[in-house]
């Protein structure tokens, strides 16, 4: 029988919605460079490999002249507004409740102190021994290195532990760790990009209880 006994959790876009807080930042950041206000529809299509790479892809290579103060007027902007329209999901916080057996960690590609901070305004980083973000490994998510991080902190094998998101930077960096990976299918990332997850959650976190009772109950 597997004992999982550590979950580590994605943040956007499968804990918390932050499309538009990030969206709003971005169109502050952009303002004064002539460039046309993102959508959130395509702010979504964008985020997942951290700000700094966000803000790449928006302004190409043609104006990397302007990338850090395009940046530094995000990071101004957006740690100001984190939780002005970003909430949890429905049911994470129910979902957390019911797996208060579990050790749980943050592994998200938001740099560690947003990351903190979000879930601190949000009332979620009680549920949390570990929050890692990009800053906090010497790699970020699809690198193992930050998973494999926290499986040492905690004196864990690969095997007693499980990966949950919603992007192919998750499920790669489970798969790359060797831990059970589960896809957030209600997420920003189509379904597509979850192909390679062991399991996928549909609609809501709250499924996730019974995908751990199956993983637990198998030979």
């Amino acid at each position: 029988m597997k004992k999982i006994r550590l979950i580590i959790f994605d943040l956007d876009g499968t804990l918390v919605d932050s499309s538009r807080d990030i969206t709003n930042a971005l169109n502050y950041a952009l303002k004064p460079y002539g460039f046309k206000a993102m959508t959130v529809d395509e702010t979504i299509k964008l985020v997942g490999e951290g700000i700094s790479r966000l803000i790449e892809k928006v302004i190409g290579t043609e104006r990397m002249e302007i990338k850090n103060d395009v940046l530094r007027r995000f990071l101004e902007f957006y740690s100001d507004h984190l939780t002005e329209y970003t909430r949890p999901y429905p049911d994470v916080t129910d979902t957390l409740d019911k797996l208060s057996t579990y050790r749980k960690a943050v592994i998200s590609n938001k740099r560690e102190e947003l990351s903190r901070k979000l879930l601190e305004e949000l009332g979620l980083a009680p549920y949390f021994s570990h929050i890692l973000g990009s800053d906090s490994t010497p790699e970020k998510k699809p690198s193992p290195l930050p998973i494999l991080t926290v499986l040492k902190r905690e004196g864990l094998t690969p095997a007693q532990a499980l990966m949950v998101g919603d992007s192919n930077l998750d499920i790669e960096a489970g798969r790359k760790a060797g831990v059970i990976t589960v896809g957030a299918g209600y997420g920003y990332r189509p379904l597509e990009a979850l192909n390679g997850a062991d399991f996928l959650i549909l609609e809501r976190l709250s499924e996730l209880p019974d995908i751990l009772t199956k993983i637990q109950t198998e030979d």
